[in-house]
């Protein structure tokens, strides 16, 4: 990885020899592998058995967690926040574990729309929930940077299984509390 991003520079005309660039190799090379670090990690990992039982059926939800991750199509940054709620149906897993699984497939090459699923199934996969509803709130550095050059552009997505997706009531109490309540700007 580090030749790789030493012929890259060298490809664009830079001096690797230059002061500011000695070391930019290594460097980039452990930033790439910090920032895809998903790859590395299992869903059973960062749930780490944090799965408690409950009698509790009510909906949990973790509103604005912060999330960075790599457009599978330049290579660029997308950030911005994850919303993640779901209904137990006997357990509930630690409120932190639920950021470590955002945080498990963002750190890999992406795209909003598939992201933002699969937060959504592994929450599913990991409680065993009734639903698992995700939205999600991004800036994309492809759009921002280069192209359209759309500086204030954002995108949202959602991902609604089980009662957010089969009941109405369910799924406006969802966003509800997304709009209302305990909102944070």
């Amino acid at each position: 990885m580090q030749q790789s991003y030493a012929d890259l520079i060298t490809a664009i005309g830079e001096d690797l020899s230059r002061p500011g660039l000695q070391g930019t190799p290594d460097r980039a090379a452990r930033a790439f592998r910090d920032l895809t670090r998903g790859y590395q990690q299992t869903l059973d990992e960062v749930t780490n058995q944090a799965i408690f039982p409950t009698t509790n059926r009510e909906m949990v939800m973790v509103k604005g967690i912060e999330f960075y991750s790599l457009c599978e199509h330049h290579l660029l940054p997308f950030m911005g926040v994850a919303h993640v709620a779901y209904l137990p149906d006997g357990q509930v897993i630690g409120l932190s574990k639920l950021a470590r699984i955002v945080d498990l497939y963002a750190r890999r090459l992406q795209i909003q729309e598939n992201l933002t699923q699969q937060i959504a199934q592994a929450v599913m996969d990991a409680t065993n929930a009734r639903g698992a509803a995700v939205v999600m709130d991004a800036q994309h550095l492809c759009m921002m940077m280069r192209g359209v050059e759309k500086q204030n552009s954002y995108t949202i997505t959602s991902s609604m299984m089980g009662a957010f997706r089969d009941e109405a009531t369910t799924r406006k109490e969802l966003l509800h509390l997304l709009n209302g309540l305990g909102s944070r700007k």
